[in-house]
């Protein structure tokens, strides 16, 4: 069954379809989630929240969008959610993006870690609009159009914030790089 007929089926009470719907996406809602809650069962149960939202919101899906992107924009504004009422903003662990030193030298670890922890702290300080696009589309991969419609906001929004993030990064992260590097 394609992705149209499992919606469609899904629409209709068929749960099995609805099953494998999450099944699909499951995985991509998680790893999403834990970059925004830096938890790994706070992303689990983020992840199990959205789609009993998904499950209960699941006749107001327009096919007009991506089943994706509607299913993201509901897990984005969830860990935002869950981010407000902790009234902290902590987000990714970057140690899994960045790449590890090629030897071990412990030198090199040592300001392997001291740059992780400067690009976390960073992002950490960005307001809340600017922390979202850069995770959305530096570590998630979604597309300016994909975060404008998940976000609900136009195209020239999402391109300011980006543009602001990452020149707010550049700013607080100049110690850290080396004037070659620029």
């Amino acid at each position: 069954m394609d992705e149209r007929e499992l919606i469609s089926k899904s629409k209709q009470g068929d749960r099995p379809a609805f099953r494998q719907l999450v099944e699909k996406y499951q995985d991509s809602v998680i790893n999403m989630s834990y970059r925004f809650l830096r938890n790994k069962e706070e992303a689990e149960e983020a992840a199990q929240e959205v789609f009993l939202k998904v499950y209960l919101s699941r006749n107001t899906y327009q096919h007009q969008t991506k089943f994706s992107t509607w299913l993201f924009k509901i897990a984005v504004n969830y860990c935002l959610n869950k981010l407000r009422d902790r009234k902290k903003f902590p987000f990714s662990r970057l140690e899994e993006d960045l790449p590890a030193p090629a030897e071990f030298q412990p030198d090199k670890l040592l300001e392997q870690e001291n740059l992780n922890r400067a690009i976390r702290k960073a992002i950490d300080s960005l307001p809340d609009q600017q922390r979202t696009v850069i995770l959305l589309n530096q570590f998630e991969e979604f597309s300016y159009q994909e975060m404008a419609r998940m976000l609900d906001c136009s195209l020239s929004a999402i391109e300011s914030r980006l543009f602001r993030a990452k020149e707010n990064l550049k700013r607080i992260l100049a110690p850290f790089i080396k004037k070659d590097e620029i």
